[in-house]
């Protein structure tokens, strides 16, 4: 269904890919995403398409929902299609090597975004946030809040994406500074909000001094936003998220929510398939690096109101 959410997806991605008008049919681009009900990966997904059909390519875009088995079948599906290129958010750091051999065997380029694999030399580029950036950006400006001491608890993104580990790493070097702060609980909440809103229940039972909440992702926070709003608790607490998404957004503009780190995923989204253009058209690679990073951005009380699209902050590069 065309909606609003649709909509300022494929404005930010028109924003984002200037000049460029629609074409013949250059080909299929296959993009496979995580799962599309989370607004980030959505994006991700709208932003691509939107960027490859102005390319005039045809282009679909699914789903594996971090499932390495359908994540297969979706690259046998693109094999068979005859895609020119994929553009992949793999499932797994380590068990979506195979389903990127499988594609580059078959001759078909891959370009990976938002996630790496643990293995070089097989994609074309891997185009990522930059999360160890994005993490002490985020945990600055949460121990700046939090102040001189404070109980907090942290939620941990899925343990398969590489993502996850080194958000919570960048959060480790910055707020180990501050030996005051006392991490009261780690939970592992696999970036879904209602998992963070059921695992912050539970923390609340069992630890009701709690002065702050930094989170890998901002649907863990809002999840844990929603436990804490109704426990009664949200007034003056501390919560950071990561991502930007619209939602977070809304709570930061409620005063719900600190601040979140906004990654640049309609930036690399769009440049990851120009990158696979550029490589059908001219059978090499556009930027020489294979990995490729994306700084990442805060949102705070004091510039929402620059946030003009799903997942884009103006005078973003």
């Amino acid at each position: 269904m065309f909606n609003r959410r649709t909509a300022l997806a494929l404005a930010a991605a028109t924003a984002l890919t200037p000049g460029i008008a629609f074409a013949q049919d250059n080909g299929l681009i296959t993009i496979i995403v995580n799962d599309p009900a989370n607004p980030y990966w959505f994006t991700e997904g709208e932003v691509a398409r939107a960027t490859a059909e102005e390319l005039g390519y045809t282009a679909n875009v699914s789903a594996h929902n971090g499932d390495t088995n359908t994540e297969s079948n979706l690259i046998d599906t693109a094999i068979t299609n005859q895609a020119a290129a994929i553009i992949l958010d793999p499932a797994n750091a380590d068990g979506s090597i195979g389903a990127v051999r499988k594609a580059i065997d078959a001759d078909i380029p891959v370009f990976l975004v938002n996630a790496e694999i643990n293995e070089s030399g097989l994609a074309i580029a891997q185009l990522v946030s930059n999360n160890a950036q994005g993490a002490a950006l985020g945990a600055q400006q949460w121990a700046q809040l939090v102040g001189e001491e404070g109980r907090y608890v942290e939620f941990f993104g899925n343990p398969a994406d590489n993502n996850a580990a080194t958000r919570s790493n960048g959060y480790e070097t910055v707020l180990s500074q501050y030996p005051t702060f006392e991490k009261v609980a780690e939970e592992v909440a696999n970036w879904d909000r209602t998992q963070g809103y059921n695992k912050m229940q539970s923390i609340i039972q069992a630890n009701p001094e709690i002065d702050a909440v930094i989170s890998g992702n901002d649907e863990m926070a809002l999840g844990a936003i929603a436990a804490l709003k109704e426990a009664g608790q949200l007034d003056g607490m501390i919560v950071g998220g990561f991502d930007g998404s619209p939602d977070a957004v809304a709570a930061i503009q409620a005063g719900e929510m600190a601040y979140s780190v906004l990654q640049p995923v309609a930036v690399f989204a769009a440049e990851a398939v120009r990158q696979a253009d550029y490589y059908i058209q001219n059978g090499e690679p556009m930027v020489d690096s294979e990995k490729q990073l994306f700084d990442c951005v805060l949102i705070t009380p004091d510039n929402v109101e620059q946030y003009s699209a799903p997942f884009v902050l103006d005078g973003m590069n």
